[in-house]
């Protein structure tokens, strides 16, 4: 099924974040040299949104953008968790900017007890939105939304600024568990941006379009896999 059309505010917000992650070269296009991702698969992109929290202004507009997004799709939320490393720096800045408790979840437990891998003051059934700064196959983010939910919390949604949507399994991890996920941009986002501002060869822009349509085969078909 489509994804249906974003709002005029959605585009908006997809196109400044994208244009901000150019701007501080947080994207990386190496169609020829392809990066390794964490799943094993070849890549010729790579984004790194943590350079976002070493540049006040633009954390700043990310920030207000997140807030626009959560207030326009997300309702009812008691705090705001952040998934440990990434994820800590933006779950702050959002919770501070809506005036609500602010949490983070280990990776592994810390500890035993119902609270061993959320940091933080939390009552049970707080309705808890989890940010992370970026999504790919979603596993993660179901992993720190089971251990809110292990910890008494009722999660419903996620927040990531980046969310590579080109694998199904990204938005089906979550669905499985109930859980929307929400994004600022996507690589088609980027891709757009990119080709509109000529940052870019055109032919390195062909070849990470040929692997946004299909990321298993262009993985295969070039060197780089683990």
């Amino acid at each position: 099924m489509p994804n249906p059309p974003l709002s005029a505010q959605a585009q908006t917000a997809a196109r400044t974040t994208a244009r901000l992650l150019l701007d501080l070269h947080a994207v990386n296009f190496r169609p020829d040299d392809p990066f390794t991702l964490t799943s094993g698969r070849a890549s010729p992109v790579y984004i790194d949104c943590r350079k976002l929290i070493s540049h006040p202004a633009e954390r700043r507009t990310i920030t207000d953008l997140a807030v626009d997004l959560v207030k326009r799709e997300i309702s009812d939320i008691d705090a705001v968790a952040g998934g440990e490393t990434a994820g800590i720096p933006f779950a702050a800045w959002i919770a501070d900017r809506l005036a609500l408790p602010m949490l983070y979840v280990r990776k592994q437990p810390k500890g035993f007890g119902r609270m061993a891998q959320i940091e933080g003051d939390m009552a049970e059934g707080w309705r808890v939105l989890l940010v992370e700064d970026l999504a790919t196959d979603g596993k993660s983010k179901r992993k720190f939304c089971q251990a809110l939910r292990d910890a008494g919390a009722e999660v419903r949604d996620a927040f990531v600024i980046f969310h590579y949507a080109i694998f199904p399994e990204s938005t089906a991890n979550l669905e499985a568990i109930g859980v929307r996920l929400h994004a600022l941009a996507t690589w088609r986002d980027v891709v757009a941006e990119a080709r509109r501002r000529a940052d870019f060869p055109q032919a390195a822009l062909k070849e990470v379009e040929a692997f946004l349509d299909d990321p298993e085969g262009w993985s295969a078909a070039h060197p780089g896999k683990q």
